[in-house]
């Protein structure tokens, strides 16, 4: 009796990536950090958590008057939807893939995890005086 056995394939080699830019005093910044947490505080706003004021110094003008609008809208429509004025619980971010355009420019893809569904988070990230801000902020 003759026996056929199929060999696995050597595992890939994980390779960890590292988006890591110098901020003017030197200290190693990992950009994906700051787009996850700037990530997680805009949907809890969305949620109606978090307070968009926390948020004033993360974002450009533009992106902060968007998020505090459509959390007025979100937080409406729940209220007359669901008889709730809270419209999501717990986003909990899954994954972040950051993409380095410059030294000074960054564009980030996040996925978040919401009770019912998963969403997605794309934002751009310019450094000014050595300090991430959002330009751009999208969530689907």
């Amino acid at each position: 009796m003759i026996l056929a056995t199929a060999s696995r394939p050597a595992k890939r080699q994980a390779v960890k990536r590292t988006i890591a830019v110098y901020g003017s005093n030197g200290s190693d910044v990992d950009v994906r950090l700051v787009a996850r947490s700037i990530a997680q505080a805009a949907l809890e706003v969305l949620a109606g958590t978090r307070p968009v004021q926390q948020l004033s110094r993360s974002l450009e003008p533009d992106c902060y008057v968007s998020l505090q609008h459509r959390a007025a809208l979100t937080r409406k429509h729940a209220a007359k939807a669901r008889g709730n004025a809270q419209p999501h619980r717990s986003p909990m971010v899954r994954s972040v893939r950051a993409c380095s355009i410059s030294d000074t420019i960054c564009e980030a893809s996040i996925v978040v995890a919401e009770e019912q569904r998963c969403r997605a988070v794309a934002m751009r990230l310019e450094r000014f005086d050595g300090v991430w801000r959002v330009t751009a902020l999208e969530i689907g």
